[in-house]
Order: C-alpha cells, then structure tokens, then sequence
C-alpha cells in the first residue's frame, strides 16, 4: 500500500536519495580494494532504515549520515584519493 506523501514527506525523501547518490560519488574516490565494501556499507545503512517513518529519526539519520560521509570524505583527501 502506498501511503501519500506530503510536502515535508517529499523534501525528506529528496534528502535521503541526495545523501544516497552523495555517499555513492565518495566511494568512487576509494581504493578500488575497499570501494565494494564501501558500496555494500552505504546500501546496508539505508536498507537497514529503509522503513522508518518517525520524522525525527530521518532527520537524526540524515545528519548522522552527513557527518560520516564529511569524515570519509577528509579521510580520502588526506590519502589523496
């Protein structure tokens, strides 16, 4: 069953896959060692929230997943990735 998004629904949704397709461009920038790791990583924290609906959460979700994504992102300049 599909449930109607509205508005705020809809921007949260656009986040999460802005986030997604963020995530997914830094592995790119990986060793290509570690780079499925990385991919099988990202998928699994958002399959593993993909059916949470309490608003906070995402939001929470969202920054958290920013965070560690700014984090792997320094990490990869610093090894001139």
């Amino acid at each position: 069953m599909v449930l109607p998004f509205d508005l705020q629904n809809f921007i949260l949704r656009a986040r999460v896959l802005k986030l997604y397709r963020q995530a997914l461009r830094i592995t790119r920038r990986a060793p290509s060692h570690s780079r499925g790791e990385l991919r099988h990583v990202v998928r699994q924290e958002m399959e593993n929230n993909r059916n949470c609906c309490d608003k906070q959460r995402i939001k929470f979700l969202i920054s958290e997943g920013l965070e560690r994504l700014k984090i792997l992102d320094e990490m990869l300049n610093m090894q001139g990735h």
